[in-house]
């Protein structure tokens, strides 16, 4: 009777063991390597999510590593994850990273221009770049914009259904949770991005 309450207690110690581990292990991976996000809006469609998914309510779901930043900085052309200014950083929004600090932003008969050079976005698909009237309060952005230092320009690539820069301005880089790198979901859109 003993070595089976013996026995009993060694697998319990085991067990609490492995899901303290297997806890500290996910708390660990998601705090400084990598989270995953549900992304429930249309602002990236195609490149994040499509019209037909969404009105379906499949949304897709998303892999953000954290390592790339630890060191560097968004660069263009980056899809990232950061805090909104919408709502003072309460949600996680993912939209493309279009100009860096020192950068000059001018949007001109539906086309943008990064530093006065006409921007080939294809992931766009022909969807025209406006601006966008009027911004959020407190927010001012007059065309030519030139992004400060510590701040990056994010648009969405469905251009003409995306509340991103246009709207409230650059985001501090300091507010960057991540890099998009990789869709798990759905599995007919899985693999990398």
């Amino acid at each position: 009777m003993l070595k089976t309450a013996s026995k009993f207690v060694r697998m319990l110690v085991e067990i609490i063991v492995i899901v303290v581990l297997a806890v500290a292990l996910s708390f660990v991976v998601r705090t400084f390597l990598v989270e995953t996000y549900e992304v429930p809006s249309g602002s990236m469609i195609p490149t994040i999510d499509t019209e037909e998914n969404l009105a379906n309510g499949v949304y897709d779901r998303i892999l953000s590593e954290k390592i790339s930043y630890y060191s560097g900085t968004p660069q263009k052309g980056d899809i990232v994850t950061f805090e909104s200014p919408l709502d003072n950083g309460n949600t996680i929004l993912v939209k493309r990273v279009i100009a860096t600090g020192g950068d000059t932003v001018d949007i001109r008969g539906g086309n943008l221009y990064i530093n006065g050079v006409l921007q080939n976005e294809e992931y766009v698909h022909g969807k025209p770049t406006n601006a966008l009237y009027p911004t959020m309060p407190g927010v001012e952005i007059d065309y030519p914009y030139t992004v400060p230092e510590g701040y990056i320009w994010v648009m969405g690539d469905n251009r003409t259904n995306s509340e991103d820069s246009r709207y409230f301005g650059p985001v501090k880089t300091d507010t960057v949770t991540g890099r998009v790198f990789f869709r798990y979901m759905p599995f007919d859109r899985f693999g990398p991005m």
